[in-house]
Order: structure tokens, then C-alpha cells, then sequence
């Protein structure tokens, strides 16, 4: 099996992706976090949905469902069970978690080995949609959490100031 010059950039571009979302995460915690840099991300990312408006992406229902559980079950759980806040100087930051790394090297990993049997069955920009469910079912249900609990937080601290 020959690897093309799209198939490189492809994973080239996947990996850099990888890097710099693992970079962003790390640099994030070490700055106090707030309920509008908890909801962005999902919030931002949600605009890939327009891409269904196009005839070639849109896939059937059930495999975009089965593709946005799969992230949420198998992804976001771990990410909800190990992101935490903590309080420092009165200022709320998110605690790093490794499992973060592991699971974005892992969604990677899934994403470089099932890249091929899946476009062997959809087409390029229908796998291209699956991925983004299954990456958006990850995102939303952790950052609901997460803001749940920052809410939860930001309470018992006013209570008890």
C-alpha cells in the first residue's frame, strides 16, 4: 500500500493539530479560567455543522450518531471523570490532567488508523464529517460538565465570602 503526497499532508496536518491543541491545553492551566473560556470552544467549534449544508458531506443519521457516542462515551467520560478546578488566590484554575494527552494522542491514533477503512465506505468529506461529530461528542458533554461544575464552584465560593 503506497502512501500518497495528500495522505502525508493529511497526517502531517492531523499531528501538528495534535500538537498544538496539547500545547494550548498545557498553557491553559497555568492562567485562572472563567465560565466564557469553558463554553468557547463548543461554542466556536459548532459552526462546523454548517459544513452539512453541502450535499457531499451529509451522511446518514445513525452513522453521525453512532460517531458523536462514540466520542462521548469513550472520550469525553474519561475527560469529564479527570478535569478538575482548583482555587488559587481566590482565582479559579483548571488542574492539568495527563489523561488529556492521552486521549487527544489516542484520538489521533483512531482518527490515523480508521482514516482508510473509513474512506473505503464514504467519501473523503463524508469521513471528514464523521470525525468532526465524533470530535464535537467529545467537546460538548466535557465542557458541559466542566462548566457545571465551575458554576458549582464559583457558588460555594461566593457563599462563603
Amino acid at each position: 500500500m503506497s502512501t500518497s503526497l495528500p495522505q502525508l499532508l493529511s497526517l502531517a496536518a492531523s499531528v501538528a493539530a495534535g500538537v498544538l491543541v496539547i500545547t494550548l491545553r498545557l498553557r491553559g492551566t497555568s492562567k485562572p479560567t472563567n465560565l466564557r473560556k469553558i463554553v468557547a470552544p463548543p461554542l466556536g467549534m459548532a459552526t462546523g455543522f454548517l459544513m452539512f449544508v453541502v450535499p457531499d458531506v451529509r451522511i446518514h443519521f445513525l452513522w453521525g450518531l453512532i460517531a458523536w457516542a462514540v466520542g462521548a462515551v469513550f472520550f469525553a467520560y474519561p475527560l469529564i471523570l479527570t478535569s478538575h478546578f482548583e482555587v488559587k488566590d481566590g482565582e479559579v484554575y483548571l488542574k492539568r490532567s495527563k489523561i488529556f494527552i492521552v486521549i487527544i494522542i489516542a484520538l489521533l491514533v483512531v482518527r490515523i488508523l480508521l482514516h482508510d477503512v473509513v474512506e473505503k465506505h464514504v467519501t473523503i468529506p463524508q469521513t471528514a464529517a464523521l470525525f468532526f461529530l465524533l470530535a464535537f461528542g467529545m467537546l460538548l458533554p466535557w465542557r458541559v460538565a466542566m462548566a457545571r461544575r465551575f458554576i458549582a464552584l464559583k457558588r460555594k465560593m461566593d457563599a462563603a465570602a
